[in-house]
């Protein structure tokens, strides 16, 4: 025969039963992106807040930049660390590099999550197709060229997704016979400025360039500013990340023609639903989550959504 239960051990059985049932608790979570001047960095950090958010109103959310500076990222980690963070989200300076920093934190306990240039050791890593942005963005650029003509790309800081866009460019590029890449060795930070600076040494050193790319649409903008300035006319300019400079520079006089568009609140947000599986104990199909990016030009400029959640 069976014993029957106590009250009291029933009521423990129970508890238990609920515990189980039970989701964790998301209570805080650590975003560290590139630098918080960018647009692109802001609306990556808003959408992993928004979804945050959505999960945990109360849950408390800190977003701190690494200014594309290893030592900023390991820095950010060791204090999320000791404050006990549950999910860390890292948009590395150094997806490679930052790895060890990676592990420390996931042997505390807490859940990590790369996202955009990534982190190497995460479980899960999210971010868009960069290798299919350059292609699709100079894909476009070559047709605008008529397949021929003289070209340059504006790179930037030595990061894996920069490397793919470039290389994705690079190999669309090489298909067309009868274009010529001039220079691939130049080097800015991203910023505006730097594809104004940039452009002007290029434009002086290669009076017959043709068309232009460059790794994200603040450079080629930039790229845009230089051509005028210099009075140089009839470029063709494509760049990456369809941000709202990019939406603004193809409904205006310039000669930037297309980016190769992301949302990054999406991806932000996409990365929290992932992380927040992970935290719960569920793993991911996949230990890289690839994003693919849409053309955005001077054709469709006027049925796209933007840096908005979908």
């Amino acid at each position: 025969m069976f014993k029957a239960l106590t009250p009291a051990a029933i009521a423990f059985a129970l508890s238990l039963a609920a515990s189980a049932g039970e989701a964790k608790e998301l209570k805080s979570v650590g975003i560290i992106v590139g630098p918080l001047g960018n647009p692109f960095y802001v609306a990556l950090a808003k959408g992993m807040e928004t979804e945050v958010k959505r999960i945990n109103p109360s849950a408390k959310v800190t977003a701190v930049s690494n200014d594309y500076d290893l030592n900023k990222d390991v820095t950010a980690v060791e204090t999320f660390i000791a404050s006990g963070t549950d999910i860390i989200f890292i948009d590395a300076a150094d997806s490679e590099a930052i790895e060890p920093s990676v592990k420390k934190a996931m042997d505390a306990g807490i859940t990590v999550v790369g996202v955009d240039a990534g982190a190497k050791g995460a479980p899960v890593n999210l971010t868009v197709d960069n290798t299919a942005a350059g292609r699709i963005a100079c894909q476009y650029l070559a047709e605008k060229l008529g397949h021929k003509g003289n070209v340059v790309i504006l790179d930037s800081v030595p990061m894996v997704a920069l490397t793919e866009r470039v290389g994705g460019c690079t190999s669309a590029l090489q298909k067309d016979a009868g274009i010529k890449i001039l220079s691939t060795d130049q080097r800015g930070d991203g910023s505006r400025d730097s594809g104004l600076k940039l452009m002007q040494t290029l434009l002086t050193r290669f009076p017959d360039i043709e068309g232009v790319f460059a790794i994200n649409d603040q450079m080629a903008i930039g790229a845009d500013l230089a051509a005028k300035q210099l009075n140089r006319k009839g470029l063709a300019i494509v760049g990456v990340d369809g941000s709202p400079e990019a939406e603004e520079a193809l409904k205006t006089d310039t000669m930037f023609i297309g980016s190769a568009a992301q949302s990054p609140f999406n991806v932000g947000s996409q990365s929290v639903k992932a992380g927040y599986d992970l935290f719960e104990g569920k793993q991911p199909e996949s230990k890289l989550i690839l994003i693919s990016p849409v053309l955005v030009n001077r054709d469709n400029i006027g049925d796209y959504k933007g840096w908005k959640a979908n």
